[in-house]
């Protein structure tokens, strides 16, 4: 009996000296790490929407990105942006209306609007004004009266507005600010009016300019529309401003500059007139904007009062198209019709062209 308890007690010794052997030759578990908090990248959560890039692309585009292993990601999608101004039979600016109320169709496709806002969206606008000789005998009061504009349209804590001088070259005489006193000092140092007339190349250059910056896109053209020296052609010029998603105003000062000069109201036009004011309606139709051409001072203001008024009465609605990769490079039309309403006239772009590619 006792040697049988000594081998018992013998076995479980030698069992115990193995598993602690064992013991002894595994390898230490490494701790599972607490997880860290995400970083963000420039104080903004890598989660979150981005709501404003310094640097757009020619289609605005929403972006997210994600971080992994250190390597930020960012995912693109684009986005159309649809400026609406819906006028009754009297020319009176609807303002009630609701997303449900448009109808929008994309290459005579129903489509569905992504967003709909009205005109709080902060504005970036640019004014170009023909400083060449063409327009020397009314160009004080036109400056005057876009000083008014400027003071009427800026709201300080939204909106920005950039100055280009076009005469045989166009300049940008103010970079985009909210400093309303620094348009006014550019607009009264303007040289003399001298010289030909490049005004299509100052379009491009400005639609170019305003490519880079986030918000709702307007041009302001103030000119007779004549070009005499410009490299660009108007195809050319109308695609750089679809591009850039700028809608185009256009006050025309031919009938005004016709009336400080003959006294009449209304005179009648040369063939190259008449082109130039085809090109100027043209670019305004197929952006969704509008022309003035006053007569006098009266009219002349009350066309920056009216582009002022359109801009705070809009709507802005948005399209994010799907699947458009074989259509890269391609124009594609916009219709946009108000179903809920009769008899009202809906002025919006006519069209926009699909990025050649998308930044990612």
């Amino acid at each position: 009996m006792v040697h049988k308890v000594l081998l018992t007690i013998l076995i479980m010794t030698f069992a115990l000296g193995i598993f602690a052997q064992s013991g002894r030759n595994k390898p230490a578990e490494t701790p599972t790490p607490k997880p860290t908090p995400r970083k963000t990248v420039g104080g903004y959560n890598p989660t979150e929407k981005i709501t404003s890039l310094p640097n757009a692309s020619p289609t605005p585009q929403t972006n997210q990105q994600i971080e992994d292993d250190n390597e930020v990601i960012k995912v693109s999608s684009t986005l159309v942006p649809i400026p609406v101004s819906v006028l009754d039979g009297r020319g009176i600016p609807v303002t009630n209306l609701r997303l449900e109320d448009f109808l929008l169709q994309i290459d005579g496709q129903e489509a569905e609007i992504g967003d709909f806002s009205r005109s709080e969206t902060p504005v970036r606008l640019a004014l170009l004004f023909d400083n060449s000789s063409s327009v020397s005998i009314a160009r004080e009061f036109e400056k005057k009266a876009a000083i008014r504009f400027f003071r009427r349209v800026i709201r300080p804590e939204k909106d920005l507005v950039a100055l280009f001088s076009v005469a045989t070259v166009a300049r940008l005489e103010q970079p985009l600010t909210k400093d309303v006193s620094l348009l006014v000092q550019a607009i009264e140092g303007f040289a003399p009016p001298a010289g030909a007339t490049a005004l299509l190349d100052g379009i491009i250059d400005a639609a170019n300019y305003m490519r880079e910056v986030q918000g709702r896109r307007v041009i302001v053209i103030v000119s007779d529309g004549d070009d005499t020296v410009s490299d660009a052609t108007f195809e050319n010029t109308l695609k750089a401003l679809q591009l850039a998603n700028c809608q185009v105003y256009v006050v025309k000062t031919t009938d005004f500059e016709n009336y400080k000069r003959t006294g009449q109201r209304r005179g009648s036009a040369n063939l190259r007139q008449l082109a130039a004011e085809r090109r100027m309606q043209e670019f305004a139709s197929q952006t969704g904007g509008a022309v003035y051409s006053p007569v006098d001072e009266d009219e002349l203001d009350r066309a920056f009062a009216q582009i002022s008024a359109e801009l705070s009465q809009q709507y802005i609605l948005s399209y994010y198209p799907e699947n458009e990769t074989d259509k890269r490079g391609e124009f594609r039309a916009i219709s946009l019709s108000v179903k809920t309403r009769q008899n009202v006239q809906v002025r919006t772009r006519k069209g926009y062209y699909v990025p050649r590619q998308v930044n990612r």
